[in-house]
């Protein structure tokens, strides 16, 4: 694919721009494809309905084509362009959580290509909760498909640098609104089944749901994960090799530490609770302190950072695996699996 000129339009992510939202719809309704902010990260947006933007958003993002994209809307009358049925707990949960961190996997109408659902006969899909991707979808007038606006594989973008860092000269523009608010991807939740069940742990907690709706279903079957966007491959991955430290303790730290260096390896370390001090010399340090939402909204930056430092093995603080934490630890998890995971 040819380079393109990717230009970057900074935007207020409450009164956005309208003059910049117009211009970013007219690239869409061209079958272009442009970066824009939601609460989770960066979405790479294309014409969710139009196969030749489908297929251009797995080819820039090198993504496989049987792994399902997130089609975003505007509002909930916009699903009858994507979903064939509603079942009543659906419109529970919309009702509780949209706009917001909630993705639903519904049966797709005829609509909806095969591109981008895998090939299946449902279809992820959600509401952002962020005025400028609100604005986009509403200007566009169709499902967006938006995927995280990286090369798959790597982390997700939480910033406009990031999209560009990975995207930039392949895709013609990117809204910048700033850092995301959440920084881990939305919760994945199949409603096709009863009760449903979660595939993908995001920025809703299950508890939060379980609170609405009652109790949800038991992990899946490992091909229930085919209908969830990044759950077959491996993700969040930077180049230098991931070590989850899920015994975070100062000996456990240095016992990591000194391993990677027999290796004469570069080491970096992403830490959340463990103090500085516990850190032996030499070693690059991102921390990612506060609540564990504070330490979602900064890790995939962080890794990126020590990336952009040329470190070889990044050693990350694991955090306690409810509430958002399940969502962490997933993407933790995985940015540590083998890279043919």
């Amino acid at each position: 694919m040819a380079a393109i000129e990717t230009r970057v339009s900074s935007v207020d992510p409450e009164l956005p721009d309208h003059a910049a939202i117009q211009e970013a719809a007219t690239l869409i309704c061209a079958g272009e494809l442009v970066a824009f902010p939601t609460e989770t990260v960066y979405g790479l947006g294309g014409d969710g309905l139009n196969p030749e933007s489908l297929r251009r958003i797995y080819t820039v993002k090198g993504r496989p084509s049987d792994n399902p994209l997130i089609l975003h809307i505007a509002s909930p009358q916009q699903l009858r362009l994507v979903a064939a049925e509603l079942p009543d707990i659906a419109s529970a949960l919309i009702h509780s959580f949209w706009p917001g961190a909630l993705t639903l996997v519904l049966p797709k109408t005829s609509e909806v290509p095969d591109l981008a659902t895998g090939g299946l006969a449902t279809v992820a899909v959600r509401m952002p909760d962020h005025p400028v991707a609100l604005a986009l979808i509403r200007q566009v007038g169709t499902p967006l498909a938006g995927p995280s606006a990286n090369r798959s594989g790597q982390p997700s973008p939480t910033t406009a640098q990031h999209v560009l860092d990975d995207l930039d000269g392949s895709i013609a523009l990117v809204l910048d609104a700033g850092p995301t608010l959440i920084g881990v991807e939305s919760t994945v939740l199949d409603v096709t089944c009863s009760p449903p069940v979660v595939l993908r742990p995001g920025g809703i907690s299950q508890e939060a749901i379980e609170a609405a709706i009652g109790p949800l279903g038991e992990r899946p079957e490992a091909a229930a994960y085919r209908r969830s966007p990044g759950m077959r491959y491996r993700h969040y991955s930077p180049r230098a090799r991931v070590l989850l430290l899920e015994d975070t303790t100062p000996d456990s730290l240095q016992l990591a530490v000194d391993a990677a260096r027999s290796c004469h390896q570069r080491v970096g370390c992403v830490l959340h609770r463990l103090a500085l001090g516990a850190v032996p010399s030499g070693v690059m340090v991102k921390r990612a302190g506060g609540s564990v939402a504070d330490y979602a909204h900064g890790l995939f930056a962080a890794l990126r950072d020590l990336d952009r430092l040329g470190v070889e093995v990044i050693i990350v603080e694991g955090v306690t695996d409810e509430g958002l934490g399940t969502a962490v630890m997933d993407r933790l998890r995985r940015a540590a699996s083998p890279p043919d995971a």
